[in-house]
């Protein structure tokens, strides 16, 4: 037997719980079946994404604000720069 109390001082409970009252009678068992599964198969894409970005950074090296590929040697966008953003967002993968 599962039982869920929130805690009313933590936003997210009080958030959760906010929407479990909303689901009808009778459904809410299907409810956070799906929520459950939804969470595992959100967390197992992130980890395969990443795990891809990662393989196809191995060939990749980063020189100031260009990134070329070691096979090919050719910028990554026609200018031949990178957004700092994208710089960011790929630094952030390799350290996970």
């Amino acid at each position: 037997m599962f039982s869920f109390r929130p805690n009313m001082e933590n936003p997210d409970h009080r958030e959760a719980w906010r929407i479990l009252k909303g689901i009808p009678e009778g459904q809410k068992n299907l409810f956070l079946v799906r929520a459950i599964l939804n969470e595992h198969d959100t967390e197992y894409l992130q980890e395969m994404i990443r795990k891809t970005v990662r393989e196809e950074l191995e060939g990749c090296s980063m020189e100031g604000r260009q990134v070329f590929t070691s096979d090919r040697q050719e910028a990554e966008d026609a200018a031949g720069e990178v957004p700092e953003q994208v710089l960011d967002f790929i630094s952030m993968l390799q350290d996970e």
